[in-house]
């Protein structure tokens, strides 16, 4: 009866669905082209029979990759299929991944979209991405004989409370499940609590990412012997944040530049305003400005090439409720971390670097302010916080290995018994 009730909340949304379309489209156009794919059409170059992987958006997809890779590298006879929901996710996969897999947008959870989606490319296995537990993709996925697998999966306090108040709904759907493999033992146990059966702890794949190819070729911008800090993956209302504290932090460190990149290429004129109308000078990366005060990251993929020009990393998506992005990409590179007290997509690595006391909380203009300047004229203890978030990535590394075994472990012994 629940599924019956999510189904007709679904048909009810759909005027919701596509009016959301519609405003994503505006801000960024990306949202505008292959729309039949989210309803479950598949391009004709799609083939058919499968190992699907989803990886939803950008950070999931820098995950997946050397996953998927090494998966290939073992079923080099199957066609990898790999979706995501967001145009960031799909630009990953051409970058990283290439021609090496197929890929296009997975369905929206409609029962009806996601059958078409079924039909047409009859995947062997399902393997997801840390958690989108979508309950009619993982119930017809599994009906039709394919596993779901569930890796690096992690689930927050919050989500948690949210799937126990439809515990019978949330158990039914993770006995469809056939594996899941945790990044940490407090998400295990979470998803125990909710009636999964197969729960393993491997660690976060995060911790082995790899440094992505330069396509743009980020060199030298000309900051010479200037102070740099960067923000990060950084949404609406951040940057206005971020800017603030810039322009106090000049008045103390008149050389200080900063790094602007946000999430979505698409926000950069908007982002562009609010450094102008600041009186800060600011130039795009895109065009190899030099010697701005604000230099905004508007080229996708350059993010992880970006960092180490800085010293300190304010990490986005944490100021508002998205919940935090990921904050390794900066700490791989020795960088002291900022972020914001919304943090529930990352708490269990965040835990990690506050531990060893180099990620620092913040609230706003006044809490940054303090921290990056308090540590910009600390140039020894900047390096210090910078050594120790190193050593935070290299002692957690090893998940992906231990991923990847488990993974094909699992898929050869689904694939050498056929269908369930």
């Amino acid at each position: 009866m629940t599924r019956l009730l999510y189904n007709v909340a679904l048909f009810l949304a759909l005027p919701w669905v596509w009016g959301r379309l519609f405003v994503r489209a505006r801000r960024e156009p990306a949202y505008r082209e292959r729309i039949a794919e989210r309803f479950g059409r598949v391009p004709p170059q799609v083939s058919s029979g499968v190992i699907w992987f989803h990886t939803v958006s950008a950070g999931e997809t820098n995950a997946a990759a050397p996953l998927i890779r090494a998966i290939a590298e073992y079923f080099p006879a199957d066609t990898i299929l790999v979706t995501t929901m967001t145009p960031t996710g799909s630009a990953r996969v051409g970058i990283l991944l290439g021609e090496s897999v197929e890929h296009c947008y997975a369905p929206y959870d409609y029962p009806w979209a996601v059958r078409r989606f079924l039909d047409r490319t009859r995947p062997k296995a399902l393997v997801i991405m840390e958690t989108e537990l979508w309950p009619n993709l993982i119930a017809e996925t599994s009906a039709r004989g394919a596993p779901v697998l569930l890796v690096n999966a992690r689930l927050s306090a919050r989500s948690y409370r949210g799937y126990r108040r439809v515990g019978g709904f949330t158990r039914r759907m993770l006995e469809r499940i056939d594996g899941i493999l945790c990044q940490y033992e407090d998400t295990a146990e979470r998803f125990r609590s909710l009636g999964a059966a197969s729960v393993e702890v491997t660690g976060s794949v995060k911790f082995d990412a790899e440094m992505p190819p330069d396509a743009f070729g980020v060199g030298d911008l000309g900051f010479g012997d200037s102070p740099v800090w960067i923000a990060g993956s950084t949404h609406a209302g951040e940057e206005a944040v971020v800017l603030d504290a810039q322009l106090e932090l000049r008045q103390r460190l008149p050389k200080l530049r900063l790094i602007l990149v946000p999430r979505h290429p698409a926000r950069t004129p908007e982002v562009l305003r609010l450094a102008a109308d600041r009186g800060l000078s600011v130039g795009l990366l895109s065009e190899r400005a030099r010697g701005v005060d604000v230099l905004v990251g508007d080229v996708m993929g350059t993010l992880p090439h970006l960092y180490p020009l800085a010293r300190i990393a304010f990490v986005g998506g944490s100021l508002d409720r998205t919940g935090g992005h990921n904050p390794i990409e900066a700490a791989v590179h020795g960088l002291p971390v900022l972020m914001g007290p919304a943090r529930f997509d990352v708490e269990e690595i965040c835990a990690r670097f506050a531990a060893a006391g180099c990620l620092h909380p913040v609230t706003g203009v006044d809490d940054m302010v303090e921290v990056v300047g308090g540590l910009l004229n600390d140039p020894a203890r900047c390096a210090r916080e910078g050594e120790r978030a190193k050593a935070v990535v290299e002692s957690n590394r090893g998940a992906r290995q231990a991923v990847v075994d488990k993974l094909r472990a699992r898929l050869a012994r689904i694939f050498h018994q056929g269908p369930r």
